[in-house]
């Protein structure tokens, strides 16, 4: 059966039309104006700074934008795998530590590349450490401390977790003062700690939030911040910085959104972060778990990454540290 030349032209005018209606579609869809739904957050395991971060940057999140921004709690390297093959229409976000880009320097087969396969948000906010020692240790400053160790090298040690930025604050302050310090890894910071109060350590990097009650109660000495200078978090604690120049090392708190999301939305989502980071509520929850505000553009998180994973993969492949 032959088909007539004007059925074949209706058959492609209805062709083309169903073709357009679907791009429009398409486009009235993509178009939509954000938020069109709630927020999911990202984020490593419940409890911890990172948690409670992650929840403070929602619930400003959340005012600000007037949708619900839920908090979806992953463990391991999860929550950047997922935000990694997101939608990037701004409903999946990532608020996470310094462990997007450390865990690819300490072990194989990460399903993702932390600068490639995220686009930065916000340096949200930072957490520095307080280098502790137990009182019984004869040194009252980080240059007799760095003195004490040389002249007995092998004989201090500190406790750690492997892999956090404790363990990274002590191979730092190692390798910046070639001092020979013994590292003993533990489970969890609060067994580290607990060898610290008990004098079988003498020395450890602790959170601001979990030194700050053994500093005021006299159990250890808080000799200084990891910070590169002084903070109000610990007050009248001086920096390493001040006897180690040039010496850093704190937890960074950023907000990552799918990769290719567009600038529009970048910039959106960046002044929302930024707005909900200076909410008086959120700045003085974060700062009494020990944890300042930054709210940063964009360009200072992406900056920050790339720095920080060239500064740290040294240290990292110096002290060959492996994630267990």
């Amino acid at each position: 059966m032959e088909i007539g030349s004007s059925t074949v032209n209706k058959v492609f005018a209805w062709a083309a039309c169903s073709a357009v209606c679907v791009l429009l579609n398409f486009s009235v869809a993509s178009a939509q104006p954000f938020p069109g739904k709630p927020i999911r957050v990202l984020t490593g395991g419940v409890g911890g700074a990172g948690d409670f971060a992650a929840r403070q940057i929602a619930q400003g999140l959340s005012i600000g934008v007037g949708q619900p921004v839920i908090v979806d709690n992953r463990g391991g390297v999860i929550p950047g795998e997922i935000v990694s093959k997101a939608t990037p229409d701004g409903h999946v976000l990532l608020v996470t530590g310094s462990i997007l880009w450390i865990t690819p320097l300490m072990q194989e087969n990460v399903p993702y590349d932390a600068i490639r396969d995220f686009t930065p948000i916000s340096l949200a906010a930072t957490s520095p450490n307080i280098l502790l020692v137990h009182p019984s240790l004869p040194a009252k400053s980080v240059k007799e401390l760095i003195a004490l160790a040389k002249a007995r090298p092998g004989d201090l040690n500190y406790s750690l977790t492997a892999g956090g930025s404790t363990h990274l604050a002590g191979e730092l302050f190692k390798s910046m003062t070639g001092a020979r310090i013994v590292s003993i890894p533990y489970k969890s910071a609060a067994a580290a700690l607990n060898d610290l109060l008990s004098g079988q350590v003498q020395l450890m990097f602790a959170t601001v939030a979990s030194a700050t009650p053994q500093i005021k109660s006299g159990r250890l000495k808080g000799l200084a911040v990891t910070s590169a200078e002084r903070t109000a978090l610990a007050p009248g604690v001086p920096a390493i910085a001040e006897s180690v120049p040039g010496y850093e090392s704190q937890s960074i708190y950023g907000v990552f959104a799918p990769p290719a999301t567009s600038a529009p939305l970048v910039s959106r989502l960046s002044q929302e972060i930024v707005r909900a980071m200076n909410m008086p509520g959120v700045k003085d929850r974060l700062f009494h778990a020990g944890i300042e505000t930054v709210a940063s553009t964009p360009e200072r998180l992406a900056s920050t990454v790339k720095s920080e994973t060239v500064r740290l993969g040294k240290v990292i492949k110096d002290a060959g540290i492996r994630a267990e």
